[in-house]
């Protein structure tokens, strides 16, 4: 099967075709691969972990500029067919595996060290994906991926836009963002109704951040509360998330006081929506918030 050119004559061929349940979009050009490759900014001694090898249109380009490929493809159809052909490259290892389920633990042992991640994403799986890896943000040096045009300009969006939301403020509170290419639908087969985009991640080391040190888990809690209900304010998202329920012990008054009070000591006004607050707005109600369930449960 030719990776490039003919898709369609070369999966009907090989009785393979896009599923359309695993968001799959094949490149067709061989210069477009090597492109996205080369937006890895790739070393030869880099162990690249490949999320979606498909018809290993960019795992080619890559295995030539790196030590190693750790392929991780969850269709069976298409591992199944790469194990008979013996068309990958001698330096990729192809993993019948869904990244969802990944053990990022183990993958972080396989790389040697911190994750470096290529990846033409299915459009189905982007926020999830992108949610695992700030869980996993200790585990990861820079991923490179292709994402659907919406979703890669809401992680560069500034607070006060419709694209402002929790992706943006979780990945700007680990990570830098940075567009680099833009794809339109006839680089794939089949077609995608919109553009794509391939963006950088390059997340940084907590321990090397020049930031205050706050709790991340009360943060991430903070902001997704925040931004359950956009067009509430601050006062009754957080409130209804509960993060004094205890303490008021079903004083829904006093619940509501504690939360005021703890918005006002992160210098922000409770009648504030959370589309309109930046990183360190969020840093601050997290070094609030924390502070005081510390002082209420001393």
């Amino acid at each position: 099967m030719t990776r490039y050119g003919n898709t369609r004559k070369s999966l009907k061929d090989e009785k393979l075709a896009p599923r359309k349940q695993l968001g799959q979009n094949f490149l067709v050009h061989k210069s477009t691969a090597e492109a996205v490759a080369r937006c890895g900014k790739i070393q030869s001694d880099d162990i690249i972990i490949e999320v979606g090898v498909g018809l290993g249109a960019l795992t080619q380009p890559i295995a030539e500029q790196a030590e190693r490929v750790i392929g991780l493809e969850l269709d069976s159809g298409l591992v199944r067919f790469h194990k008979e052909k013996k068309d990958l490259p001698d330096n990729v290892t192809l993993l019948h595996q869904d990244v969802l389920k990944a053990d990022f633990d183990e993958l972080y042992r396989l790389s040697g060290g911190p994750l470096k991640i290529m990846a033409n994403l299915p459009y189905s799986i982007s926020n999830p994906f992108l949610f695992k890896l700030i869980e996993h943000q200790e585990k990861m040096n820079w991923a490179t991926i292709m994402l659907q045009k919406e979703v890669a300009d809401r992680l560069s969006a500034e607070p006060g836009t419709k694209q402002y939301g929790i992706p943006t403020v979780l990945l700007k509170s680990c990570a830098t963002v940075k567009k680099l290419l833009t794809l339109k639908p006839t680089e794939f087969h089949p077609r995608p109704k919109i553009d794509s985009v391939v963006v950088r991640i390059e997340f940084t080391r907590i321990d090397q951040e020049d930031k205050r040190v706050y709790d991340r888990s009360l943060f991430q809690k903070i902001v997704r509360a925040a931004f359950s209900q956009r067009r509430k304010t601050l006062l009754n998202t957080l409130t209804a998330s509960g993060f004094f329920r205890a303490r008021a012990d079903g004083d829904k008054k006093l619940e509501k006081q504690l939360t005021r009070e703890a918005i006002i000591a992160g210098d922000i006004t409770p009648g504030t929506r959370a589309e309109v607050l930046d990183l360190d707005n969020f840093i601050d109600l997290t070094l609030a918030f924390s502070s005081r369930l510390a002082t209420i449960s001393a």
